[in-house]
């Protein structure tokens, strides 16, 4: 089976963590027979053409260089709603995508497409559904949900492109159940991108007092109630903080700086994967004191590690971290519990060490890439047998 991805977010250079889950996923169905091939957008230094592990991404100029910022940058619903340039551009960006597509079609000859995200991967996909008559597939990671829950426009948009669909999945419950509540036709199918076991793996010794933050630096991401949270505690640990795409620093370090903790925290860029595994354990605990996330994969990494996570209640981290048995959970929003949490978690005798023993196990059932291949092969199966009837 020929399958083609359009995806907004890629792999730009080996190990690079930006969309690493769709490469995932790629690769994880050559197991089950099925080649991919993937069309996403360029960028500065991107070749029009690469592979990685096997797998062919074909990207598309949209834009001159200098407005080619849409792509990979975890900005592009902030530019679109603030520029009329980036509107313009945005036109570009959905006509380049299609007519990539279109190329890429002619010598690939695609039975089933895959878009992942809604907006503007999945309008791409039902135009290409309506030219060629094969199955479409959406698969909504989160973000396209927070757009269409908070733009009108972007809402009406998401449901049209969503029943247009022959399949929907979704990365985590929550997300699927906000999906359905905003587009009530739509029943989505959860199943979660896939991680590398291998590379997030345990071992080595923990300090006692080391804690973790990996995220782009917004209020969704909750960075102010986690360096809030270390003002709050008995414990006094240190904090890295790994920089998410389309951060700004500054805010965050003058408030650290106010709060009295900047000698207490540690910055890094974004790391590639394999530094980021190395990271995850070295460290006691991985803080996600996030909301409405779609799923929360750096959780799925630290479990994987055996790092336990301590995590807001919200959004697809209740499919994660279970309360007690793979982390800790605290409600949305409450900065003094956080801290509570994360003290009573340090007190402990082992760290949280048999959470993170547990929320492996977790992982590996259900983020495995084996198992994510074949959920995705029989919905692949599936669209194409209802297509065909």
């Amino acid at each position: 089976m020929r399958v083609l991805f359009l995806a907004h977010s890629f792999p730009r250079f080996d190990a690079d963590p930006v969309g690493s889950f769709v490469l995932r996923l790629a690769v994880a169905l050559r197991s089950a027979g099925i080649e991919v091939l993937v069309v996403a957008p360029g960028g500065p230094g991107l070749a029009a053409r690469e592979t990685f592990e096997g797998i062919t991404v074909e990207r598309f100029r949209y834009a001159p260089r200098r407005l080619e910022t849409l792509g990979y940058t975890g900005t592009m619903r902030n530019q679109v709603q603030g520029s009329w340039t980036a509107r313009v551009v945005m036109g570009g960006f959905l006509a380049a995508d299609f007519l990539k597509a279109l190329r890429v079609g002619r010598r690939f000859r695609p039975q089933l497409v895959h878009a992942h995200w809604a907006l503007p991967g999945g309008l791409v996909g039902t135009w290409l559904r309506a030219l060629w008559r094969v199955p479409l597939v959406i698969t909504l990671h989160g973000s396209d949900l927070r757009l269409a829950q908070g733009v009108p426009i972007a809402a009406r948009l998401f449901r049209r492109v969503l029943t247009r669909a022959t399949a929907v999945t979704t990365v985590s419950r929550w997300l699927a159940r906000d999906t359905t509540a905003l587009a009530p036709p739509v029943e989505p199918v959860v199943a979660p991108m896939p991680i590398l076991p291998d590379l997030f793996r345990p071992g080595g010794a923990r300090p006692p007092e080391r804690l973790l933050f990996v995220g782009k630096l917004n209020p969704q991401k909750g960075i102010v109630h986690l360096l809030r949270a270390l003002t709050m505690m008995r414990a006094r640990p240190t904090l890295d903080i790994v920089v998410g795409v389309g951060s700004v620093e500054d805010e965050t370090r003058a408030l650290a700086a106010t709060l009295g903790i900047a000698d207490r925290l540690r910055w890094h860029p974004l790391l590639p994967q394999a530094e980021l595994a190395r990271l995850y354990r070295e460290v006691t605990a991985l803080v996600m004191p996030a909301v409405d996330e779609g799923l929360g994969l750096v959780a799925v990494e630290a479990l994987l590690c055996e790092t336990p996570v301590v995590a807001f209640e919200s959004g697809g981290l209740t499919d994660i971290v279970l309360h007690q048995r793979t982390g800790l959970l605290v409600p949305p929003g409450d900065t003094a519990t956080l801290a509570a949490a994360l003290d009573e978690l340090l007190a402990r005798p082992d760290r949280g060490a048999a959470l993170g023993k547990a929320g492996r196990q977790h992982a590996l059932a259900t983020f495995a890439p084996d198992a994510a291949a074949r959920r995705y092969a029989d919905l692949y199966r599936t669209a194409l047998a209802s297509a065909r009837a």
